[in-house]
C-alpha cells in the first residue's frame, strides 16, 4: 500500500489532474460568490442586534438625525472613522447639512449603503423665509424653495446624495415634497453638463418619466419655476394634444424633458427627440411605471439614454414585486434607498380615514347625503374618486342634475377638457371634482379638504395615492371611503393601512378577514383563496359509484 502511495505521489500527471480540479473548484466558488453578490438587495436594512464573529469584521453604528426624527441605520466596513462630535445637534431653518449629517457621511464613502426611516410627519412648513441655501447649488435653482421653512425629511436626505452623483430609490407619503427632492438636485445636474459641453448642439440632459399626463404637468410646472430663473428650457410631452408645440420646444434645445412614455417614443421615432446625450434619468410614481404595462416602453426609452447616467426613482408606495426590476435600470451596483416614513404601505398620518361598509346600490344616497355634510358651502374643494371612466360619467350626470357644480377627468376625455376640469377645480369655479385614478397619482391642488372614495381602487396602493390628495403639505385632511362585498380581497391590507396610521377600524371591515395576499402571479392570479373570518364551515361532499357504468 505505501509502494501504490509512493507511486502516485510521484507521478506528475496525477499531481496535474488534483491540481486543476482543486483550481476547478476555486473557479466555481468564486463565480457563486461574485453571482450572488450580485442578486443582492437594492439596499442593506441593517438589523440592531451583532453577531459576536461579525464584529470584528464590521462595526455598525446607530444615529439619530435632529429636527426631522428619522433613526438612520448604517453598515460601515472596518476603519472608516467614527464622527467625533457626540453632541446633538440643534435643527436650524434651511439647513440641510444639520438634518442629513449622516446622509452626508455617508456619501463620503461608496461602499455604504443606507436605509432611513422616520415618522414623516415633520413636512415643510410654507412661511416665509428668503435665505433658503444649500451648499453647491446655485441660488437661482433653489429659487422656487424660497418661502420653505426648511426641507422636508425626503428633501433634507435625498439631496446629499443626489448631488453626489449616487443613483437613488425615494419613498416618501404623498405631499411630502418629492418632485423638488429630485428637482433641484436634476437642474444642477443640468447646469454642471452645460458648462462642460459649451459649444455643442444643445440637447436634453436630465429625462422624467411619468405614468399620467396629470402628473408630467405637475412635474414641468414645478421644475419650469426653477429652470426660468437659471435659464434651462423645460419642456413637457404628454398624449391627447398636437405634437406642433412639443416638436417646437423639443428644437428649440430644450434640456429638462417630463414625458409619458407613450408619447415620447411617438416622438423618438420620427427623429424629433434624441436623448443619447441624457445623464440624469427619473422615474416618478416608480411603482406605477414599471408596472406591467409601462416596463417595455420604459427598457425601449431606457436603451437609448446615455449608459453612463444617474438613475433616481421616486414614489410613496413600494411593492416588492418591483424591487428586483428596479434593480435592473440602477447603474450602480449598490444605489441609495432613503425611505422615510414605514417600510410598509403606509398613508399620509396628515389624513383622518373614514371607511364606511356600505351595500353597492346605497352608494349613491349616501354620496348625496356626504355631499351634504362635506360640501355644505359649494364652495370648499372636494374631490371623489371613482373605478370606471363609465362610472364617472355617470355619477358626473347624476349631480349635475341635481344642482352641483360639478366637473370630472377620466381616460375617455381629450386632453383640453382634462385640463379644463382640473383648471375649474382648481380657481374654485366647479370645486367639486369626479376623477378615475388617472388623477390619484398626478394632482397637485392646495386646500383640497375632502377625498371621497365612491368606489375601491383595484390595488390598496392606489387607495394610499388617491387619499393623498389631501393633507399635502403638512395641512390635514379628510377621506371617506366606501367599501363593498365586492372589495373584500382588499381588506386585510386596508386594515393594515389603517392600523399603521392610528385609525379607528370599523367592525363591519374585519368581517371581511384580515388575510393578506404574499403571493400572486400575473400570470394564474394568487396561490390561494382568501377566506373571510365570517365564511362558513366546509361542506363534506362524497362521490359514489355511478350504476351508469
Amino acid at each position: 500500500m505505501v509502494a501504490l502511495d509512493n507511486m502516485v505521489a510521484a507521478n506528475p500527471a496525477q499531481q496535474g489532474k488534483k491540481a486543476k480540479k482543486k483550481e476547478k473548484k476555486k473557479r466555481e466558488r468564486e463565480d457563486a460568490e461574485v453571482a450572488a453578490e450580485a442578486a443582492a438587495p437594492v439596499a442593506t436594512v441593517v438589523e440592531m442586534e451583532v453577531d459576536v464573529e461579525k464584529k470584528k469584521k464590521k462595526k455598525k453604528r446607530n444615529k439619530v438625525v435632529e429636527g426631522a426624527g428619522e433613526v438612520v441605520a448604517v453598515e460601515a466596513e472596518e476603519g472608516v472613522p467614527e464622527e467625533k462630535s457626540k453632541k446633538k445637534q440643534k435643527s436650524e431653518v434651511g439647513s440641510v447639512a444639520k438634518t442629513s449629517a449622516v446622509a452626508a457621511e455617508v456619501v463620503a464613502n461608496e461602499k455604504l449603503s443606507v436605509v432611513v426611516t422616520g415618522s414623516g410627519s415633520d413636512n415643510p412648513k410654507f412661511k416665509k423665509q428668503e435665505n433658503f441655501k444649500l451648499e453647491g447649488v446655485p441660488p437661482t435653482v433653489l429659487q422656487c424653495c424660497q418661502g420653505f421653512e426648511k426641507p422636508s425629511p425626503i428633501q433634507g436626505h435625498a439631496w446629499p446624495f443626489l448631488l453626489a452623483g449616487r443613483d437613488l430609490i425615494g419613498i416618501a407619503a404623498t405631499g411630502s415634497g418629492k418632485t423638488l427632492a429630485f428637482g433641484i438636485p436634476a437642474m444642477k445636474h443640468v447646469l454642471d453638463k452645460i458648462t462642460k459641453t459649451k459649444g455643442k448642439k444643445a440637447a436634453p440632459v436630465c429625462l422624467v418619466l411619468a405614468p399620467t399626463r396629470e402628473l408630467a404637468q405637475q412635474i414641468a410646472d414645478v421644475l419650469e419655476e426653477s429652470g426660468s430663473a437659471c435659464g434651462v428650457g423645460v419642456v413637457c410631452v404628454y398624449g391627447g394634444t398636437p405634437k406642433g408645440p412639443q416638436r417646437s420646444a423639443l428644437k428649440a434645445g430644450a434640456r429638462v424633458v417630463v414625458a409619458t412614455p407613450g408619447r415620447l417614443q411617438d416622438l423618438m421615432e420620427e427623429g424629433v427627440c434624441s436623448l443619447d446625450q441624457v445623464t440624469y434619468v427619473v422615474l416618478d410614481e416608480a411603482d406605477r411605471m414599471l408596472d406591467l404595462g409601462f416596463e417595455p416602453a420604459i427598457r425601449a426609452i431606457l436603451s437609448t439614454c446615455c449608459q453612463v447616467r444617474q438613475t433616481v426613482m421616486f414614489s410613496a408606495t413600494w411593492p416588492m414585486a418591483v424591487s428586483k426590476l428596479a434593480m435592473e435600470f440602477m447603474n450602480e451596483k449598490d444605489p441609495v434607498k432613503v425611505m422615510v416614513g414605514s417600510q410598509d404601505l403606509a398613508a399620509n398620518h396628515d389624513v383622518t380615514q373614514i371607511v364606511e361598509v356600505i351595500e353597492d346600490r346605497a352608494r349613491d344616497a349616501r354620496l348625496e347625503t356626504l355631499l351634504q355634510k362635506y360640501h355644505k358651502s359649494r364652495t370648499n374643494r372636494v374631490l371623489v374618486f371613482v373605478l370606471y371612466k363609465k362610472e364617472a360619467v355617470r355619477v358626473e350626470t347624476a349631480l349635475q342634475r341635481r344642482g352641483w357644480k360639478v366637473s370630472a377627468v377620466h381616460g375617455d376625455k381629450g386632453q383640453s377638457d382634462r385640463t379644463r376640469a382640473v383648471n375649474s377645480f382648481k380657481d374654485g369655479t366647479r370645486p367639486l371634482l369626479i376623477a378615475t385614478d388617472v388623477a390619484a397619482r398626478g394632482l397637485d391642488i392646495p386646500d383640497v379638504e375632502y377625498v371621497i372614495n365612491y368606489s375601491f381602487p383595484l390595488t390598496t396602493e392606489d387607495y394610499v395615492h388617491r387619499i393623498g390628495r389631501t393633507g399635502r403639505a403638512g395641512k390635514k385632511g379628510l377621506s371617506h371611503t366606501f367599501f363593498t362585498q365586492a372589495d373584500r380581497a382588499r381588506a386585510g391590507e386596508l386594515v393594515n393601512v389603517l392600523r399603521e396610521a392610528g385609525q379607528t377600524v370599523p367592525e363591519e371591515l374585519l368581517k371581511f378577514g384580515t388575510h393578506v395576499k404574499k403571493k400572486e402571479s400575473k400570470l394564474y392570479g394568487a396561490h390561494f383563496k382568501e377566506i373571510g373570518a365570517d365564511s362558513g364551515k366546509a361542506k363534506k361532499i362524497t362521490f359514489g359509484d355511478s350504476d351508469d357504468e
